[in-house]
């Protein structure tokens, strides 16, 4: 499943392919209380439909009736500021001392007629393609906008670093989301599953007990059947990838953990107590797993908040998760 993102780049590339008038906005700065980060996008076409969000609602009528008038980026990038007055923030809704500044590229070729496609617009759809190929393959992506020009300049790169904005260009980078694979689809896997789903993570649940997954209900997560160690192989072994284990049951917990511990995954973790986790170290340890690689083991998993219902223990781990991969950046 796409996150947010993907979906906005996926719908401009089809919006130009179909020859309108469209807009790609991003968040290139932001201060005081703000609803998306930086980075985040909006994408709106001349008929003024719009997929994505800058504010979670708050500017995206005002920009969108700007945008179709042509009072902003009629013909080439601009950087447009929100928030700057408390009158301005009461009238769209921002937070209290809120300010973003958007950029605002218009896609297409100027003075093109209605339904016709500018050779400007085809070379957008190439880049769109290219960028949104090497995302599905889970690889990073670098996009560099020439605020004279509007050009763009696409690279592969290796890591994603934060969106840096000069006098004369914005450098963006895209990068695969964060896979959550969680092993064994019982009631705390699906509080994690939810609270993952909005915080834009990509689940997957693995769970060889074919029952278990047949009642899953958690919609937006994709079940995987068969064994842990085959979940893990092919789903969750990159540098982006989290592996979790959940059932309490080490015939199953066990299999996932000895793959996992051996691949390049950011987070292995395993739900017990400390008595529990000991004893799974011992069993790993007899498995010919190295001190190296059992020390990224991180059980028990989550923060130590005191939790102790599902949803309790849900946000323990994401808050966890979030904890490091902050700390990488």
């Amino acid at each position: 499943m796409e996150n947010l993102d993907q979906q906005v780049l996926h719908q401009l590339r089809d919006w130009l392919s179909g020859g309108l008038p469209v807009w790609l906005c991003t968040i290139v700065e932001t201060r005081g209380a703000s609803p998306r980060p930086v980075g985040a996008l909006l994408a709106c076409n001349g008929e003024g439909e719009l997929v994505g969000s800058l504010s979670g609602g708050c500017i995206e009528d005002d920009l969108l009736e700007r945008l179709v008038a042509r009072e902003l980026a009629a013909d080439v990038p601009e950087l447009y500021h929100y928030g700057l007055s408390a009158e301005e923030n009461a009238r769209l809704g921002l937070p209290c001392g809120g300010q973003l500044t958007v950029l605002i590229e218009p896609l297409h070729r100027a003075g093109a007629a209605a339904g016709q496609q500018a050779p400007a617009a085809h070379a957008r759809v190439e880049q769109l393609t290219w960028l949104l190929t090497l995302l599905e393959q889970r690889r990073c992506v670098r996009r560099e906008v020439d605020l004279d020009s509007g050009a763009w300049q696409l690279s592969e790169i290796d890591e994603v670093e934060p969106l840096l904005v000069t006098d004369a260009r914005v450098r963006q980078d895209f990068g695969p989301r964060y896979t959550l694979l969680l092993i064994g689809a019982g009631a705390l896997a699906q509080a994690v599953a939810e609270l993952a789903l909005r915080m834009d993570y990509r689940v997957l649940v693995n769970d060889p007990r074919p029952e278990w997954l047949a009642r899953w209900p958690v919609a937006g997560v994709q079940c995987v059947a068969g064994m842990p160690d085959d979940a893990v192989r092919r789903y969750a072994a990159d540098e982006r990838s989290i592996v979790i284990t959940l059932t309490h049951d080490p015939r199953i917990d066990d299999m996932a953990l000895m793959e996992a511990l051996t691949t390049r995954a950011f987070y292995v973790g395993a739900l017990g107590s400390q008595r529990t986790s000991a004893k799974r170290v011992q069993r790993l340890r007899q498995l010919d797993l190295s001190d190296a690689q059992l020390a990224r083991l991180h059980a028990p998993v989550g923060l130590a908040i005191g939790s102790k219902t599902p949803m309790e223990i849900a946000v323990a781990i994401l808050a966890e998760l979030t904890q490091l991969r902050r700390t990488v950046r």
